[in-house]
């Protein structure tokens, strides 16, 4: 179910370069004075960091608690299509078996209602597929929400001007990789956010 969101994963990278571009030269010479005060120690200084977006999702408590109530909805529309599948396919046998014993326009009728109403069936097992990848989004994207903060102030704390997605870069040093600490610091933060839509509710 983990489906990456590349267009709203840079959307963000954009908004967190435009959210601190405009303070970044004023915070430099503001730490300048200060001699490095505002910075601390075993934050990497960079006017550039990167992130694993997807690692950022799929490791924090958040999207651990996420993906298990996805797999969790998964689960049970598979096992509600197998017994479809199964009522199906024995309604099926029947008609076929009934078949040598009904006027071909009688025989025809059933046929035709048993097609719309498997059609039907997959109709509506398709649209719960699709509410359940939304789910998917929808987490995703209050993820990032809530976690804009939290990454803001990791700019602000090592003077960047933008953080990016870490596989769209073509070199940077590994020290520029802000992911383990954003997830530690979006954990401390969110938790794995339940509270928060218990409280929504």
């Amino acid at each position: 179910m983990r489906q990456p969101q590349p267009v709203f994963w840079s959307a963000l990278g954009l908004a967190l370069a435009l959210s601190c571009a405009g303070t970044a030269g004023a915070r430099a010479q503001e730490t300048t004075a200060n001699g490095g005060a505002e910075f601390q120690l075993g934050l990497p200084q960079s006017g550039i960091l990167t992130i694993q977006p997807d690692r950022l999702f799929s490791e924090s408590a958040f999207g651990k608690r996420a993906e298990r109530e996805i797999e969790a909805e998964g689960a049970v529309l598979t096992a509600e299509n197998r017994r479809i599948e199964a009522e199906l396919r024995n309604e099926e046998l029947e008609l076929t078996e009934r078949r040598s014993e009904m006027e071909p326009e009688a025989f025809r009728a059933l046929a035709d209602a048993f097609d719309e109403k498997v059609q039907e069936t997959r109709r509506r097992q398709d649209q719960k597929l699709r509410e359940i990848t939304q789910m998917g989004e929808e987490a995703r994207r209050e993820f990032i929400k809530a976690s804009l903060p939290v990454l803001q102030q990791i700019m602000r704390e090592t003077g960047a001007g933008a953080i990016l997605d870490h596989s769209s870069v073509f070199l940077s040093a590994d020290s520029a990789d802000i992911t383990s600490l954003a997830i530690a610091r979006i954990d401390a933060v969110l938790g794995d956010g339940s509270q928060e839509e218990e409280s929504e509710r």
